[in-house]
């Protein structure tokens, strides 16, 4: 009673300056006792002083608690006069302070003295004439907080008696406040509101906003214990009911009708021993356990796995040798050295009587050259079961190895699934994109495919989700890829690898008319009565309309032409019913489409026809690249301007072509006196190297000798040959070494028009490899070293080019990377 009379005398005043108390992280409300641990100096004195006087203090909040020395503009402008009811000097220097909130205040003015913050406080008026409007408010909001208290947890009953005993609203409302939970800004907001029937109506508001989550909350809570209930209810009359059934002598009637199912299965599989053992010790571990249990239903997905995957089960082989050759040639042209594997397998399982474990073969080639479909020709040459796993975009160790039973809905790997797909232990097993795979924290499922295609290891293979050695050495498995690179070593090491380059010409020809005509002629629904294909518009698709090492362009503007004759097909079959009724009177003469009709179906041709300028030239030398889609011819620039002797390279070159570029020059200088330029030229003269379509990337080092004789040609002024295509690697002392992708890089000088081809001596060897209608129109010479290149490259200089013939030159783009 003492300070509230004091206070009652303070509010006469009007306007009292007090020592100020910055809270942190808390808002304190009228009515509110809280202790208050108080470390910063400014703090302490503020306490003292207020000790030192009626012990009455401003407790006003900091708008941002991580303030360590607050100035008025950090301070709000409402707060409540407090008044200093105990101090507790701690050991540490610290101090805890225990405060009671007495009234609402308004902070007209903050003023520091000695180190101390003061405010001009006016205590606020919250007297109020009691009114309906007010009572109701009050009695609805008394009514809420009971219910609020009912539901919380966190609330004691006993508040909901010492609420009966407040009668003035605005206390209500702050006791009210005092157990809300809400942040420190929403609090301060609550605090500063003057008119108490706004306060009552936002408190009722709050409140039934927490009534509503608490009711959902329990909702929940009830839904829970009900299930949880259920499911233990359930397990308890199951194990009654076991229990009863075993005294009467009738267990396994219903329950263990799944026991027995299984032990038949297990019996009529005929599993190895380890899976016979395994099988039996899941079947008991299923006996002992409730069947609406979810360990039963795992134990069943274990058990149906183990005895469906085949363990015995295989398919006779087809032995007849010319029998396999005539259905691998009737589904493809071409690719004889897989088709002579596949032969000598044959042989040999004929030999050994079946007895030999199955080859892995990894077939590397271009997009669109039959990879795939060359699996599905193998295994029907075989008379074996086909599957298939595409691996592009595997990332994790699982999908090869399968999931561990410890977790939820876990199954075996592709593979297992793959062999109990094609159900039995003898399929051609294809793994496409096998240089399409990633890793990640996942794991590296390339590792996981080292035992897959290891002949020693992979008769045990080991699938985490069986738990048992299965074998996949009766398996053929083919792998694809469209390039070494993207292969791990220790991976392809333990595969057979065959090449398949791209088609040439005359091999496309063939491939579309035996092939692909026929097959998008059934797709189009027409017949060979109805269309007809020029053998002319095949070599205008080849030469204009593709750039590919594959056939799937091929097909798919063969498919276009198709498609577009089947329209006109159908104008022309409308037309004639119009003017002749009757069928008996008319008949549709064939469609024949030729060299227009199909530029007319197709548009613009993309290509231009491959040609060379065999014109002399400085410094121009034609090239031969390795592109993804086959190869390439490509032309060198090389220009000498005015400088200080440096290099300038373009054309989007890679680190190896640069370097190959560098070592081509300094090879080329080394020759000064040979070639005829003069040594000092570099003192005065710079070197611009240039390969055009900058847009395309190019790397690797088998331009080297196209570029020494590119350089040459510029500084000695000596003219160059065009009508003969180069390509090798050279080093320093001038030796050419031997390049990758000769057949492809022949394939393209071919196309160009170019008679003479120089290559490396080292890949003399590799031409009988290259197929006769390739390498026989080509007057191939294979070179040593750069002497021999410059001898058949540089034409004297009495035979120079013009200058404006060497500016005029036309470089044939390139497609993709020099190899």
């Amino acid at each position: 009673m003492p300070q509230k009379k004091s206070i009652a005398k303070k509010q006469k005043q009007f306007i009292m300056s007090l020592p100020v108390l910055p809270l942190r992280d808390i808002v304190i409300f009228p009515h509110m006792v809280v202790p208050l641990p108080v470390g910063r100096q400014s703090t302490l004195k503020a306490v003292e002083e207020a000790l030192n006087k009626e012990r009455f203090i401003a407790l006003v909040a900091q708008k941002e608690p991580q303030t360590e020395d607050p100035a008025p503009v950090d301070m709000y402008r409402v707060g409540v006069i407090g008044r200093i009811a105990q101090m507790v000097k701690l050991p540490n220097g610290l101090a805890k302070v225990l405060v009671e909130g007495l009234k609402r205040m308004k902070v007209k003015e903050y003023y520091t003295s000695d180190q101390v913050m003061y405010a001009y406080v006016q205590p606020c008026d919250d007297e109020v004439t009691t009114t309906p409007s007010i009572e109701a408010a009050r009695r609805h909001l008394t009514g809420l907080f009971k219910e609020f208290i009912r539901l919380s947890r966190n609330i004691p009953d006993e508040v909901a008696m010492s609420l009966d005993r407040i009668e003035s609203p605005r206390h209500l409302a702050d006791f009210i406040l005092m157990h809300l939970n809400r942040n420190n800004e929403q609090k301060q907001t609550l605090l500063e509101i003057d008119s108490i029937f706004d306060l009552l109506v936002t408190l009722a508001q709050e409140l039934n906003r927490e009534i509503e989550i608490l009711n959902i909350e329990q909702n929940i809570e009830v839904k829970v214990k009900d299930k949880i209930s259920k499911s233990q209810r359930n397990y308890y009359l199951q194990e009654q009911m076991r229990a009863i059934r075993k005294e009467l002598g009738e267990e396994g009637e219903d329950d263990l009708s799944d026991v027995k199912g299984y032990k038949k299965q297990v019996k009529k599989a005929k599993l190895p021993k380890e899976a016979r053992a395994k099988a039996e010790e899941e079947i008991k571990r299923l006996e002992n356990t409730p069947m609406l249990s979810p360990e039963a239903s795992v134990i069943r997905t274990y058990l149906d796995w183990l005895i469906n995957v085949p363990w015995y089960k295989t398919t006779q082989d087809n032995r007849d040798i010319e029998l396999a050759r005539k259905t691998l040639d009737q589904d493809h042209y071409s690719l004889e050295k897989p088709k002579e594997r596949i032969l000598e397998h044959l042989a040999v399982l004929v030999k050994t009587d079946g007895k030999m474990r199955g080859p892995i073969l990894c077939l590397i080639g271009p997009p669109g050259v039959g990879k795939t479909s060359l699996g599905k020709s193998i295994a029907r040459a075989l008379g074996r079961e086909f599957v298939r796993v595409s691996l592009g975009g595997v990332r994790d160790e699982a999908e090869i190895r399968g999931h561990r039973r410890t977790y939820i809905g876990a199954l075996p790997g592709r593979i297992v699934q793959s062999m109990k797909k094609a159900g039995t232990i003898n399929p051609v097993f294809l793994l496409d994109e096998v240089d399409k795979m990633s890793t990640d924290f996942r794991g590296d499922p390339s590792a996981a495919l080292l035992e897959v295609l290891d002949p020693e290891q992979n008769k045990a293979f080991s699938d985490h989700y069986l738990e048992v050695d299965y074998n996949l050495s009766q398996v053929m498995f083919i792998t694809t890829a469209n390039s070494r690179e993207g292969i791990p070593w220790p991976l392809l090491d333990r595969m057979e690898i065959i090449n398949l380059p791209g088609y040439l010409h005359q091999e496309k020809f063939e491939i579309a008319q035996r092939f692909l005509i026929p097959k998008q002629m059934v797709e189009c629904g027409l017949t060979k009565e109805e269309v007809e294909i020029a053998p002319a518009v095949i070599d205008l698709i080849i030469e204009r309309y593709t750039r590919e090492a594959g056939v799937r362009e091929l097909e798919r503007c063969i498919a276009k032409i198709l498609r577009k004759a089947a329209r006109d097909q159908l104008k022309s079959e409308n037309a004639a019913l119009i003017e002749t009724p009757a069928p008996s009177e008319h008949k549709i003469r064939p469609l024949r489409i030729g060299i227009k009709q199909a530029q007319r179906y197709l548009g613009v041709a993309p290509y231009e026809e491959r040609a060379v300028d065999r014109q002399p030239r400085i410094g121009t030398a034609v090239g031969l690249a390795w592109t993804p889609t086959g190869g390439d011819i490509m032309n060198i620039e090389a220009e000498i301007v005015r400088g200080k002797g440096t290099l300038t390279l373009t054309g989007h070159l890679g680190d190896v072509m640069q370097e190959s570029a560098r070592a081509a020059l300094t090879t080329v200088r080394a020759r000064a006196d040979k070639i005829g330029f003069d040594p000092d030229i570099f003192m005065k003269q710079e070197v611009h190297i240039h390969i055009p379509e900058n847009a395309v990337p190019k790397d690797g080092p088998s331009a080297g000798i196209t570029i020494a004789v590119a350089v040459a040609s510029v500084l000695a002024q000596r003219p160059v040959r065009g009508d003969i295509a180069m390509t090798g690697e050279i080093t320093l002392r001038g030796e050419v070494l031997p390049i990758g992708g000769l057949r492809e890089k022949l394939m393209a000088a071919l196309r160009a028009g170019v008679k003479t081809v120089i290559i490396p001596e080292r890949n003399k060897r590799e031409l009988s490899e290259v197929p006769p209608a390739v390498r026989k129109p080509l007057k191939i010479i294979p070179v040593k070293n750069i002497d021999e290149v410059f001898d058949q490259m540089m034409l004297p200089i009495g035979k120079r080019a013009s200058r404006t013939a060497r500016r005029d030159r036309d470089a044939l783009p390139v497609s993709a990377a020099v190899n």
